[in-house]
């Protein structure tokens, strides 16, 4: 056994009283009340209680109960050398009661009583001599037979020592307890915070996808208020900015709606995505519930796509495709080849974006464990997005 495990106190909570349940604390009141009215009945009705052996024996009592008051006191302060003192006194108390001979109950109950209490409430480096004094003492004055006093003595360790451990496995118990608890509000404040930067990040991307669209119209309305341009032209460069701040306003919405897992399915959002910018749309495989945060990224993955397909390539054919496998959902979105098509997109809408694009739908797809790749297919271009689901 190592030298810490004999200098070791016995936790706080396992000699707290206030650290007990009620009926706990009921009981070790009732139980000690009980064994206070044994020893003090057994005492006044004795013979001998008589004379000065009656006042000898009512000092014992009194003695004996501020002792081992004060025992429990100090053992609880882990006071160690006031703990062994108070012992030694009881152990004094115990032998002049023995000798006196009208209290040899009392003797015999702390004996007893200091044996298993030293076991419990001190470190194992002074509870075994107080143990040992004190059952030596009460095996010295004993009259029982061998056999009884072997058995009492065993008895006395067994219990002591089984009081200890109960007491420590509480006491851990109720430890492991509280780390747990710990743990799990913990837990809460970092979902909190992941949420909220979840929250952050998708109103960041829509924002900043809307505003600098419109910002881009204004600016190009501006410029053409500065060069005199016809005002039709002006005015659809303002009703595109209008336009885009609704689109926003809109994603915005479905965006916290989404977060809140109040979104319709994504099959359903991808139907009406193809619709409104022209793209043919399959789904494979068996639909299923996608999580939040999944059903996020095929959205989002999608809306860059066609957007960055607008721009660039107007006239070229869209296909999105949505396939549900075994373990994971693949969202592809596809141009074809359309030559000159480019040539009609306007500078300004052609540069405009959030600065998110690619980089930041892999970005998206790397952290819920999924890949994204883009690049030149069939004279045209594809995004593959490829998440667990």
């Amino acid at each position: 056994m190592e030298v810490e495990n004999w200098t070791r106190w016995p936790s706080r909570e396992a000699t707290a009283v206030e650290d007990r349940s009620r009926p706990g604390q009921v009981l070790s009141f009732a139980g000690r009340l009980a064994l206070l009215l044994s020893v003090t009945l057994g005492t006044v009705t004795s013979d001998s209680f008589t004379g000065w052996h009656a006042v000898v024996s009512s000092v014992g009592l009194v003695a004996t109960g501020m002792l081992f008051q004060l025992f429990f006191r100090l053992s609880r302060a882990r006071r160690l050398g006031w703990s062994l003192a108070v012992a030694a006194q009881l152990l004094v108390v115990a032998a002049l009661a023995h000798q006196a001979g009208a209290t040899a109950l009392l003797s015999q109950v702390i004996w007893c009583a200091l044996a298993v209490l030293g076991l419990t409430r001190l470190p194992l480096a002074a509870a075994v001599p107080v143990c040992l004094g004190a059952l030596i003492s009460y095996s010295v004055s004993s009259h029982d037979g061998y056999l009884a006093l072997v058995a009492t003595v065993v008895g006395l360790l067994f219990l002591g020592w089984l009081l200890r451990l109960d007491a420590e496995a509480k006491a851990t118990s109720k430890r492991l307890v509280q780390q747990e608890h710990a743990a799990r509000a913990a837990e809460a404040e970092t979902a909190a915070l992941d949420e909220r930067a979840r929250i952050a990040r998708e109103i960041h991307d829509v924002l900043a996808h809307s505003l600098s669209a419109q910002l881009v119209h204004l600016e190009a309305a501006r410029l053409m208020l500065d060069g005199g341009a016809d005002r039709e032209q002006i005015r659809e460069r303002v009703v595109a900015a209008r336009r885009m701040a609704q689109e926003g306003l809109t994603e915005t919405k479905q965006a916290l709606s989404a977060l809140r897992g109040e979104f319709t399915t994504v099959g359903e959002f991808l139907v009406e995505l193809a619709e409104r910018e022209q793209a043919e749309l399959a789904v494979t495989g068996t639909p299923r519930p996608l999580g939040a945060e999944t059903g996020l990224a095929v959205r989002r993955t999608a809306q860059e796509a066609l957007t960055n397909i607008r721009k660039h390539a107007p006239k070229a054919r869209r296909t999105v495709r949505l396939s549900y496998l075994a373990q994971e959902v693949e969202l592809e979105i596809r141009n074809g080849e359309s030559p000159g098509a480019g040539s009609e997109v306007s500078a300004e809408l052609a540069e405009s974006g959030s600065g998110y694009g690619l980089l930041g739908m892999r970005e998206r797809a790397e952290l819920l464990g999924g890949t994204l790749s883009a690049g030149p297919a069939d004279g045209g271009w594809s995004v593959r997005l490829r998440l667990p689901a």
